[in-house]
């Protein structure tokens, strides 16, 4: 493997009116990256997290942290390479899958 893959994970400070019970959205980020790391290692994903309400000074964050709020996404939004793995409450084996379709073999 060569390529790095991107994970990006799109949220709030507060969490979401739909996910009351659920961790916040730098709570499942942090949780996503030491799961991930466990199983694939550090050398491959690079991760970013965008506060949707506050997204850095790039183009294509903002234009996709404006999508969130504007069509009322459930946060937060993982996305590995552009592509919406994840919303709300990520599934493990969905973005598992997904970083597997971009290249990453799990580690032995």
């Amino acid at each position: 493997m060569s390529k790095q893959v991107e994970l990006v994970v799109y949220g709030a400070e507060v969490i979401c009116a739909s996910c009351v019970n659920l961790p916040s959205s730098k709570e499942q980020y942090d949780w996503l990256q030491a799961a991930i790391s466990r199983k694939y290692g550090d050398d491959y994903v690079t991760y970013k997290y965008v506060d949707i309400f506050n997204p850095p000074n790039e183009q294509k964050y903002q234009q996709f942290a404006e999508q969130v709020v504007e069509d009322d996404m459930i946060y937060p939004v993982v996305l590995v390479e552009d592509e919406i793995v994840g919303e709300g409450n990520p599934r493990l084996k969905t973005v598992y899958q997904a970083l597997e379709n971009n290249g990453l073999t799990p580690i032995s």
